[in-house]
């Protein structure tokens, strides 16, 4: 059985993490398999939003531990894992996330990395390095205060506590909880939805919301003006402004 298992539905691809026996680990492999797809879908211009989900039990519930103790610190500082990693990130393509049962670790930075989290009732998310003498290294130390804030990202990282997808969806790491049963349609149906809307102002609206967190005010509104006259010369926004004063559907051809 493969540890990543990969889908095309028309314009949403699908990355199933699918090893729940063990976990769903996040081992070097599944990373690169991860990055690998990640990044030739980014570069297909039919593709225009990734799913990335586990299965109901488990989201993917950290590092494989026992592969990670044999890591020299060159290998931690700027091995594959750090690469995979890094390639994750320069993703432009809306990444939705669906989050069932254990998402911890590198689950759950994994999650934040997303655009979109849909999280099952079920769903749980930690980051539970400091019990290993570790510390989140793909992301969570920078990440999760970003979308909770700094009191509830000391909590989870210094006591191991774990969120509830209620308090994950309160506190801002989750966008949507879904009904019980319900996580996987969710995602996919929300995923189809961004898929269907104009992927160049989709594309931009990523990278400037994604860059609001590491800019100043100013350069952040000069660089959202920036972007809007590149969305305004697209052909989707002639489209788009001309079907709504027309008082029909637009069709979009995505650039």
């Amino acid at each position: 059985m493969p540890d990543v298992e990969i889908a095309r539905d028309g314009a949403v691809a699908t990355l199933t993490l699918a090893r729940p026996d063990r976990r769903n680990a996040l081992t070097d492999d599944v990373l690169a398999t991860l990055a690998e797809q990640a990044t030739a879908f980014d570069a297909d211009p039919e593709v225009r939003c990734l799913v990335i989900e586990g299965t109901d039990d488990v989201f993917a519930a950290g590092a494989d531990v026992r592969a990670m103790a044999a890591y020299t610190p060159a290998e931690i500082r700027a091995g594959a894992r750090t690469r995979s990693w890094e390639a994750l990130r320069r993703v432009r393509t809306p990444i939705v996330a669906g989050v069932s049962g254990l998402c911890l670790g590198g689950g759950c930075e994994l999650a934040l990395l997303a655009d979109v989290v849909v999280a099952s009732p079920t769903a749980q998310f930690g980051l539970p390095e400091t019990g290993l003498g570790l510390i989140p290294g793909a992301g969570g130390t920078q990440l999760l205060p970003r979308a909770v804030g700094k009191a509830i990202a000391m909590d989870v990282a210094l006591t191991g506590r774990l969120l509830s997808a209620e308090e994950a969806e309160r506190a801002g790491l989750v966008s949507r909880v879904a009904e019980p049963d319900a996580w996987r349609t969710t995602a996919h149906d929300l995923a189809a939805r961004i898929a269907r809307r104009p992927a160049v102002a989709q594309a931009l609206a990523k990278e400037l919301i994604r860059g609001a967190f590491e800019t100043p005010l100013q350069a952040g509104l000069a660089a959202e003006r920036s972007g809007f006259a590149v969305a305004f010369s697209s052909e989707d926004a002639r489209e788009g402004m001309a079907a709504f004063l027309e008082k029909r559907r637009p069709q979009f051809r995505h650039r």
